[in-house]
């Protein structure tokens, strides 16, 4: 969690870019990834130095000696001039060059440039961007989501940032292991990756495999707090990981495809930001068939789970969507072509935790049925969450739901639950309330899982008055594959008691005279 005083540094520096005319949040956020990333490297350059010199070990250098004024300990102190022409013709270059030909961060480096066009915005901005706490990791997490925060409009195509709390709460939802491979066909800043890795990352860490390691700045001075203190950085040693997974873990874990370039590049980095140490993050459209040629092990059974929001509005072209998904469901809606396209990219047994528009659930056209019917008759439809139309606001107040489900077999009943406060106001503020279902959510959600592993009574939520309910899956067949919460959630009505119609007109009757001879008493004063 950032404190008030680092959100006002971000604020400010929000504010320069806006001042010096750079508007598109995308753009700036960009930006200020890229001046992030150049502080990194040299801090970690650094870090790799000072450990170097004490144990003798060598390591893999990321700046030679012709490359030291590439550095951010040394381009920052440089003139304004000359701190413009390193920044924009070398050391934007050496992230491409870094990145090295052919790997995957080099297929969204490539194209890196600085758009800052005022010495002065970047003088300035280098000077904020220094001011920032980017030795702490849980920090730098944390910052970087909150730059993601300003990103307050959804995209042309439906896109908007999925809030960090809902993701945390599918991600537990799911459970994900070590083992499991993850994907987000239309990851955007990839939230729902970089959530999944911190989750990981806290599962597998214990309290007594951490450690802590002393803070040097990109000077490879120590970093001091008020009181003349070395600050120490906690590391989360990952002990209950074996070296097989932690490789696992940094190179083929985390996978993401879009097709928007910007949002790439700022996904890439927000990975690397939390940690991840090679992030496989693709320019591709999953729905077309060259998702299916370009990445073919990926497009099929590909992925033990999948977290996703994907795009919900708009159509395309049915001559570039991949002809086998309109075998699944024959239609140009994006949020029904995904649905089906999750299913194909998951591994027999893979699962996943989809957001989708409350349409899909109760739409009544051909499509929908079909999709339905794929999702109850062909795999095993777990969950379906439904969600307060708020919850993405300000970007959308489209009404949405979660449905979880396993690929293969088949459904034979499906859990339910209404959520009704997310911890959060449903304004377009979203000041944080003390009212969160999320909680008992996942407990519930949890305990019904154990429930049906165990072979159990699943009496707990057969009262569909209450927030958590099943439904039987012949009973969903039997209503056209309707998967709207209200077709089977059961309302109490309070019964109220009026008075008789004789007593309601009496009263009216002695209100009329109250007021009737408080007007003869007002006539008469005047």
């Amino acid at each position: 969690m950032i404190t008030g005083p680092l959100k006002s540094k971000i604020d400010k520096l929000w504010l320069e870019f806006h001042t010096g005319g750079i508007t598109n949040p995308l753009t700036v956020i960009e930006q200020i990834t890229f001046l992030m990333y150049a502080r990194l490297l040299d801090m970690n350059e650094s870090n790799d130095e000072v450990r170097a010199s004490r144990g003798g070990k060598e390591f893999k250098r990321r700046f030679n000696d012709e490359q030291q004024q590439l550095r951010w300990s040394k381009f920052r102190h440089l003139p304004a001039e000359q701190m413009y022409k390193v920044v924009r013709d070398k050391v934007f270059p050496h992230f491409a060059d870094l990145a090295g030909e052919g790997t995957l961060f080099a297929e969204f480096m490539k194209d890196a440039q600085l758009m800052i066009q005022k010495q002065s915005l970047l003088v300035k901005a280098v000077e904020m961007v220094e001011d920032l706490p980017l030795q702490n990791a849980d920090t730098k997490g944390d910052l970087y989501e909150y730059l993601l925060s300003k990103l307050t409009t959804a995209g042309i195509n439906g896109q908007f940032r999925t809030p960090r709390h809902l993701i945390r709460t599918m991600v537990e939802l799911l459970d994900i292991e070590a083992t499991d491979r993850i994907c987000d066909p239309a990851c955007g800043t990839a939230g729902f990756l970089s959530v999944a890795y911190e989750y990981l990352m806290q599962k597998y860490s214990s309290e007594a495999g951490t450690h802590s390691e002393p803070m040097f700045d990109a000077d490879g001075k120590p970093v001091l707090n008020k009181k003349g203190q070395q600050l120490q950085n906690v590391i989360y040693s990952g002990d209950l990981l074996t070296p097989e997974q932690r490789k696992h873990v940094d190179t083929d874990m985390f996978h993401g495809f879009d097709f928007d370039a910007t949002m790439l590049r700022v996904a890439a980095m927000n990975l690397v930001m939390h940690g991840i140490a090679e992030p496989d993050v693709h320019y591709q459209d999953t729905l077309s068939q060259r998702f299916t040629e370009r990445f073919p092990k990926a497009s099929r059974d590909g992925f033990d789970v999948i977290l996703a929001n994907p795009p919900f509005k708009g159509t395309l072209d049915e001559e570039d969507c991949d002809p086998a998904l309109l075998r699944v469901v024959k239609t140009k809606k994006t949020e029904l072509l995904f649905v089906g396209l999750i299913q194909r990219m998951l591994k027999i047994g893979g699962r996943s935790a989809t957001v989708v528009p409350d349409g899909v659930l109760f739409g009544s056209s051909n499509a929908h049925q079909q999709l339905r019917k794929f999702l109850i008759e062909d795999n095993q439809l777990e969950a379906v969450i439904s969600l307060p139309s708020g919850v993405f606001k300000p970007y959308a107040g489209v009404s949405t739901a979660i449905i979880i489900f396993t690929k293969g077999g088949n459904t034979d009943r499906v859990w339910f639950y209404d959520v009704k406060n997310d911890g959060f106001t449903l304004d377009d503020k979203r000041n944080e309330i003390e009212q969160n279902d999320l909680p008992d959510l996942i407990a519930q959600y949890k305990a019904y899982q154990q429930a049906v592993i165990n072979n159990q009574p699943l009496d707990a939520w057969q009262d569909k008055t209450q927030p958590a309910f099943v439904v039987d899956a012949a009973d969903i067949i039997a209503n056209k594959y309707d998967l709207s919460i209200n077709r089977y959630k059961e309302v109490v009505y309070a019964e109220q008691q009026y008075d008789a119609p004789k007593v309601i007109l009496n009263k009216l009757v002695a209100l009329e005279n109250d007021i009737l001879a408080d007007l003869k008493a007002l006539e008469a004063i005047l």
